[in-house]
């Protein structure tokens, strides 16, 4: 059964590699979501988002879900998910959402832990599109990911490796802010996260979902931090870099 799916996906997958897709249209396309990103990326080289009330940093909180751990061994993004905050609020009308089309069938069991299929995975946008979409909804806002090295890996090799572009968005793991709030908290997992601050637990392993819980986190923990009296991003880097004198 698993294989008459994957030879299902094969077949489906061919006639999304069609010549076609590299018509004069989708390459001017494509020209455009470079041009875009480079302005974003021009505006990033001003971003004063350490010294901006963090009651105001325009965060956006995204999660990815891939094939693997190691993108330089082809293991590929399926979806991305994120919902943007405006501080401490988060913006729930906001948000993102993109499966991916893949080059090679995911395992049964990354399909099984993600709730993805074969053919919706066939039938989504390439990795280049979704990218692009993705850049035009973050802008030049603040990334925010719960064990965000898994996301940077990510994001920095698929940008380079198909925009020929550094991954260059200030990207701040969950953990930036726990170390402050809950230092004496074993907390590793999101689940263990959101046990801790009695945040619902949804489905899991669904990169929107994900983002969203993460994004409940991190409000959580930006208002603790508040209380501690730090005011800025760069007053809780000064903090934490006391920490390891």
């Amino acid at each position: 059964m698993v294989m008459n799916h994957m030879v299902q996906f094969v077949k489906q997958l061919s006639t999304k590699l069609s010549p076609s897709m590299y018509s004069s249209t989708m390459q001017q396309s494509e020209a455009e979501g470079l041009a875009r990103l480079r302005h974003i990326q021009r505006e990033l080289k001003n971003d004063d988002a350490l010294d901006q009330p963090l009651q105001s940093v325009p965060f956006i909180v995204f999660d990815l879900e891939t094939s693997g751990f190691f993108p330089d061994k082809g293991d590929e993004i399926l979806s991305i998910g994120a919902i943007k905050m405006n501080g401490i609020d988060i913006l729930e009308e906001k948000v993102f959402y993109s499966t991916v089309q893949c080059k090679k069938a995911p395992s049964g069991d990354v399909l099984s832990l993600t709730g993805l299929t074969l053919e919706e995975l066939a039938s989504s946008k390439p990795l280049i599109d979704v990218l692009h979409d993705f850049y035009d909804f973050v802008g030049g806002g603040t990334l925010v990911a719960h064990h965000a090295t898994h996301e940077k890996r990510f994001m920095s090799h698929m940008t380079w490796k198909l925009m020929r572009m550094p991954f260059a968005h200030r990207i701040i793991d969950t953990t930036f802010l726990t170390r402050v709030v809950a230092s004496d908290e074993p907390l590793v997992t999101l689940d263990e996260c959101c046990a801790y601050y009695n945040i619902p637990i949804t489905t899991r392993h669904h990169a929107l979902h994900d983002a969203e819980m993460t994004a409940k986190l991190w409000q959580e923990c930006l208002m603790l931090a508040q209380e501690k009296g730090f005011s800025t991003l760069r007053d809780i880097y000064i903090y934490l870099a006391s920490l390891k004198k």
